[in-house]
């Protein structure tokens, strides 16, 4: 008994290891690892200013297909095969990158890239956790998510490394981590499929008040991020002068953020709730955005970096933990509801990446608005979200008088 409950731990933690490689690569590298690379592709004179932000908005723009089509793929070619394909995808991206042919080039595999980890992000958890014990799911989430986090620190620390052997080497060394996580993972995914909601149980839980702030408070956190998740390096490396080293260490600081991020929102979430978490989550987030509109002292730049950064995987959890809260009940609702919030997120991502490219190549490079933008979004959600919990209280007085 005791060499079976062995065996299946092992087959358990290959599936966690699967899922944290998949959002290491899809996410943490292919989206991430492109910010510490602004400035350089812009001294290289690889591409013009504008240009190169807004390749880096095709990456969130994909991001945005892919979570919208994950389903569907999964359905029509399978949850693994899929999750293994998204994977040779994001590496082959990063391989493409290092030969700067043209902009259309460099725009379809960054477009590329964003679809596959739009993809690994919606499949890779959902596919995972169902295969493990109830009473680890919750250490078993928190480590497949940990591979955003495990991405942005890799890229902060690897890039200016790799960057002193050139740019198109640094792409193929970024390609070759990607390669060795995608094999490391591609025997580790279940083989069970992706269970499709009992849609006959749908007209009974079809009005959730909660839920629309919900999904609209979650796409404006979304755009919150975006400076930061864009623009941060390019900020400190050439909008304060000081170089692609000092934007890589504040990138580190964020990536050490995002590692501890989803574990710290989680207790937090156990010890107040969800809706209580994720309402103090917009504050601290609006305020340390707002803190690089008004700011740019190392203290700021350091406190505001780690913050965010745990911010990034740290409101998915709480999200997640919400949606839970408001359809306790309810399996397939909550599966469906957390699809809607992601693709909230992402359209979020993506609307913002567009519109701050747009507004910086406008401003001649303003970083400091695109900072009070973010932070007024983060304002919006929290007024949104307060506002609804306000109502459903009121609600509840008026049910019990």
């Amino acid at each position: 008994m005791r060499a079976i409950a062995s065996t299946d731990n092992i087959v358990h933690w290959r599936a966690v290891s699967a899922g944290l490689c998949a959002n290491l690569v899809g996410v943490g590298l292919a989206r991430f690892a492109y910010t510490p690379l602004i400035p350089a592709l812009i001294a290289a004179h690889w591409y013009s200013v504008s240009s190169t932000v807004y390749l880096g908005a095709a990456n969130l723009a994909g991001y945005l297909a892919g979570a919208l089509f994950a389903r569907r793929m999964a359905a029509t070619a399978g949850a693994a095969p899929s999750l293994r394909a998204m994977m040779a995808v994001a590496t082959a991206a990063f391989f493409a990158c290092a030969m700067p042919l043209s902009f259309w080039w460099y725009f379809v595999w960054r477009l590329a890239s964003g679809v596959a980890g739009g993809v690994l992000m919606a499949l890779a958890a959902p596919l995972v956790l169902p295969q493990i014990p109830a009473s680890r799911r919750g250490l078993a989430s928190g480590a497949i998510f940990t591979g955003v986090g495990l991405g942005i620190a890799a890229s902060g620390t690897l890039v200016p490394l790799l960057l002193r052997t050139g740019l198109a080497q640094t792409w193929c060394g970024l390609g070759v981590v990607a390669l060795l996580l995608t094999v490391a993972a591609w025997g580790g995914w279940p083989r069970g499929q992706l269970r499709e909601p009992d849609r006959r149980r749908a007209p009974a839980r079809r009005r959730r008040p909660a839920l629309r702030p919900l999904y609209v408070g979650y796409g404006l956190n979304a755009i919150g991020l975006v400076p930061h998740m864009i623009f941060l390096v390019d900020f400190v490396a050439r909008g304060l002068g000081q170089g692609v080293d000092a934007g890589a260490r504040y990138w580190v600081l964020f990536g050490l953020g995002a590692l501890v991020g989803p574990l710290a929102s989680g207790r937090l979430a156990d010890a107040i709730g969800a809706a209580a978490a994720m309402r103090l989550a917009f504050v601290l987030q609006a305020v340390c955005v707002a803190l690089l509109a008004v700011s740019t002292n190392p203290l700021s730049l350091t406190v505001s970096s780690l913050i965010i950064g745990a911010m990034v995987p740290g409101i998915v959890s709480l999200a997640l933990g919400r949606v839970h809260e408001l359809l306790p009940d309810d399996t397939d609702g909550q599966r469906k509801a957390w699809g809607l919030c992601t693709t909230a997120f992402a359209l979020g991502q993506a609307v913002a990446a567009y519109g701050f490219s747009y507004i910086f190549a406008r401003s001649g490079g303003d970083y400091q608005l695109l900072y009070g933008i973010g932070a007024a979004a983060l304002a919006a959600a929290l007024i949104i979200d307060t506002l609804t919990g306000l109502l459903s209280t009121r609600r509840r007085q008026v049910v019990c008088e």
